[in-house]
């Protein structure tokens, strides 16, 4: 008996086979093997939306390998990823081997562990069609839009430019949050700060000016402020009012995609792709010494927050060897999913929760590997431990009439946050630690003041803030996020700005065509409709046909409306001002946007066609030639610094330029190994270094 399983990546092979016995041969389709065709639009709307699928060109080898590896197997089962992707892909492959759609031949495994695999091979099912056409209408939704606004994009704007159902969304969000803060008008205000000492402390606590009068303080100006300091001046300080109480604090829950995805960039600075392409790796199989090839999370697509009784379980053991029985909750947690979540996967969790982040950091793998499954250890063990309890005091404070509320905490049991607790975009202020104050206590003044601030507008979006609002809004599902992400990055719609999000000017000059134009598609309540409506396919209560219909008769009425409005007619976009000078006519230079990204130009196109890379420099100097040392990017867009002289200079460096000279030869010095590393020369024969701890 010779059995053929099929999954999508290489990489799960040698997991796979690990706990299955010889009887099995284990093959990868590497992703998808058919789709819709490149050079036209491949989906016939007059009938029923019906799409035209071609093999991938470089996928005939896979296909011949697996057919005739199909041919000589009694059984073949369908193993692609636990998604829509995955069911499409596995229905593809149905196809081309020519197997029985009725016949249960498609296992899924949430996690690569023998107990995931072994589950999953016991119960194979035949392939959900509901599922398939989801992606169906997805993939021809996608396709429609891609397909008919790019052009008219090409026409109007720039060649080479797309639109996409759920891209220009984002382009929009992005767009409509810029617009916002340069209408932002600042106000000013002001808050009235104390320092006080109670009589049985040396440490002053603050407090904060609450209501003058019983009422909330208006303080708009220094001139209001001042009259309230006035007011305070020789006054008595008198505790009013103490109001103890213990507060407890949850364990955040164990990560979906999106809460992982925005984790790891506030805690990592890793970007949405590289958390996924980690996260996959980690699902799909590391070696571990003693174990061998291991699959060590469960499946990273996933807005489910459901745990296993048996993951539960082998926390418990954990918690209660590593901190005592009383981290262990009296009550097993259990933490409410989405409404419109998908539940077929657990959430996202260690598969062998014993197996700590300090035992695979000894198995060799990678930092990324190590940092990210630390990162999802510790939150999962975490949302399976004790509340954190914490006794908070109240104070209220009365000094002529004047308000002032003080507000402190003591941990009375740590509980979770022995281990890990979740970080925030906005930290906010630290609490103060009281000292022990009771009421008619009279309070010394160490300071007061009256400190000016101003509203500040809305932030721009970071990678992290923009998933949490594609989840919140209902744009896109978690396997979207990052090429969603990925594609308006590169188009050069959107530019990164540290790890802010702005959109550039071809950006927003195409995000306006396409409001005024398609309203519908880059409209966010549309687009969460148009997911719901998807999902209400994948569910079996909508028809996928139906769904294109309706979306098709409004939207061909909108591009025909489109090409009408913008007959003859082509929009610029504007160019981004430098201060530097062309060097052949001395005209301005520019900035512009060309098919390879950003580059320099004159001014005075098409007279002068002078152009130039757009180059950083660091203020460093070449150690070997003199010149300067400029920032620079691999191809994978990894960061590196080299001489401007280059190829005619071959100084090259992973180190940061500073602005430190060597105290023995006079060249600059570089940072090696981060914020704890150390100041080294890289002048041939001078060898100086020094640790930053000393001084750096």
């Amino acid at each position: 008996m010779s059995n053929l399983i099929i999954v999508e990546s290489p990489t799960k092979i040698k997991t796979i086979k690990r706990y299955l016995s010889g009887d099995y041969e284990v093959v990868a389709s590497k992703g998808h093997i058919r789709d819709l065709p490149k050079s036209k639009l491949g989906v016939d709307i007059e009938h029923d939306f019906e799409p035209q699928y071609v093999n991938i060109k470089d996928k005939e080898g896979v296909i011949k390998d697996i057919k005739k590896l199909a041919k000589k197997s009694d059984s073949v089962y369908l193993a692609g990823d636990p998604d829509r992707e995955g069911e499409a892909i596995s229905w593809h492959l149905a196809q081309i081997l020519g197997l029985d759609l009725s016949d249960k031949n498609r296992v899924t495994f949430n996690e690569l562990t023998e107990t995931g695999i072994k589950a999953g091979m016991s119960h194979p099912r035949s392939i959900d069609l509901n599922l398939v056409n989801a992606q169906q209408a997805r993939r021809i939704l996608d396709r429609i839009v891609g397909y008919k606004i790019s052009p008219f994009l090409w026409r109007k704007v720039r060649r080479g430019l797309s639109a996409g159902r759920v891209q220009s969304v984002a382009v929009r969000m992005i767009c409509d949050r810029e617009e916002e803060i340069r209408s932002f008008v600042s106000q000013e205000y002001w808050s009235i700060d104390a320092k006080l000492l109670a009589e049985s402390s040396r440490k002053a606590f603050a407090a904060k000016l609450a209501s003058v009068d019983g009422k909330k303080p208006e303080l708009n100006t220094k001139e209001q402020t001042d009259e309230i300091l006035a007011r305070l001046e020789n006054a008595q300080f008198n505790v009013t009012n103490v109001k103890k109480s213990v507060h407890r604090k949850s364990p955040a829950a164990p990560f979906t995609t999106s809460t992982l995805q925005q984790e790891a960039s506030r805690r990592l600075s890793f970007q949405a792709r590289r958390t996924m392409k980690t996260a996959q790796e980690l699902y799909e199989g590391v070696e571990i010494k003693g174990m061998g090839a291991t699959g060590l999370i469960t499946y990273m697509r996933t807005d489910s927050l459901r745990i296993s009784d048996e993951a539960r379980a082998a926390a418990y053991e954990f918690i209660k060897e590593k901190y005592g029985e009383k981290y262990i909750p009296d009550t097993p947690k259990k933490y409410k999913s989405k409404s419109n979540a998908q539940d077929a996967h657990e959430a996202i969790r260690p598969s062998h929760p014993e197996l700590t982040p300090d035992m695979i950091k000894e198995s060799g793998v990678t930092s990324d590997q190590y940092k990210l499954y630390k990162l999802i250890w510790e939150r999962f063990i975490a949302s399976q431990m004790s509340n954190c309890l914490m006794d908070t005091v109240s104070v209220d404070i009365d000094a002529n009439g004047c308000g002032f509320k003080a507000t402190g905490y003591s941990v009375k049991f740590d509980g979770f946050t022995a281990l890990y607790e979740e970080s925030k975009d906005d930290e906010g202020e630290k609490k103060n630690v009281l000292p022990p104050i009771k009421k008619g206590d009279v309070l010394k003044v160490k300071s007061l003041e009256g400190n000016q601030h101003f509203t500040q507008p809305p932030p721009r979006y970071t990678e992290a803030t923009l998933i949490k609002a594609f989840e919140e809004t209902g744009i896109g599902r978690p396997s979207t996020y990052v090429p969603t992400i990925t594609t308006i990055l590169a188009r050069n719609y959107v530019e990164r700005d540290g790890k802010q999000l702005k959109p550039t000017a071809l950006g927003e000059v195409t995000n306006e065509l396409m409001k005024e134009h398609f309203g519908k598609i880059v409209d966010v309540k549309f687009t969460a409709n148009m997911e719901t409506s998807l999902d209400e396919v994948e569910n079996g209560r909508k028809s996928w046909v139906k769904t294109l219909e309706e979306f098709y008769g409004d939207f061909d009425g909108e591009l025909k409306e489109a090409e009408t409005a913008m007959d003859g007619k082509r929009i610029k976009v504007p160019d981004e001002e430098t201060d530097q000078v062309c060097e052949v006519c001395g005209k301005p230079m520019v900035i512009k946007i060309g098919r390879y990204g950003k580059f320099m130009a004159c001014s005075g196109f098409p007279e002068c066609t002078n152009t130039r890379k757009i180059v950083q420099e660091t203020g460093g100097l070449c150690p070997f030639c003199g010149k300067k040392v400029l920032l620079k990017k691999s191809k994978k867009g990894k960061k590196y610094y080299g001489c401007e002289d280059n190829p005619n200079c071959s100084f090259m460096t992973w180190d940061m330029p500073t602005e430190e000279k060597c105290p023995k030869c006079g060249s600059t010095l570089f940072q090696k190994g981060g914020k704890n590393g150390k100041l080294i020369c890289h002048k041939e024969g001078c060898g100086y270094e020094r640790e930053l701890s000393n001084g750096g």
